[in-house]
């Protein structure tokens, strides 16, 4: 797992708020930044930080979490979402899914954490394969345009030979 993922961990309630955060950097994840509302979130985003992953709750005090997954995915399409909420309601289940977020878990249980870290090895997986599909499509790029000027030069050269 690529433990240099920028991690943004949204959430309100202060004592759940540091229990995430200390448990992704107890488990390594070197790069956790932390937000208490969806507006300071926001406004990083807008300064230009790109996270990879957004952990957040998803009734926040001051929006909800579609709202920020909506307003982040504008200006960083590749960023993803894993909301964690005490609320176990199908259809905010199935919005955030619907809306693009990756997973939701309910974080009333022991294992929510762990469900957490599962799924941020999970995305860093694809994050890692995306890497090298754009890696091999540019080398192929350079390659057939190698090839091309391989090929536009030896006609060039064919046919000033014939004259």
């Amino acid at each position: 797992m690529n433990k240099n993922l920028l991690i943004f961990v949204v959430e309100d309630n202060k004592l759940y708020h540091k229990l995430v955060v200390e448990f992704l950097q107890r488990q390594g994840m070197k790069r956790v930044k932390s937000f208490y509302n969806a507006e300071d979130c926001l406004a990083a985003v807008n300064k230009g930080e790109r996270p990879d992953i957004v952990i957040e709750d998803y009734h926040l005090n001051d929006t909800t979490g579609i709202a920020v997954l909506q307003a982040v995915k504008k200006i960083s399409e590749r960023t993803e979402f894993i909301f964690l909420t005490s609320h176990e309601d199908m259809e905010v289940a199935v919005n955030s899914i619907k809306y693009g977020a990756y997973d939701y878990i309910i974080k009333d249980n022991d294992i929510a954490l762990k469900k957490v870290y599962n799924k941020i090895g999970k995305i860093s997986k694809v994050i890692e394969l995306e890497k090298r599909n754009r890696f091999v499509q540019n080398a192929m790029i350079v390659s057939l345009a190698i090839l091309v000027a391989i090929v536009v030069v030896v006609a060039l050269r064919e046919i000033f030979n014939l004259f």
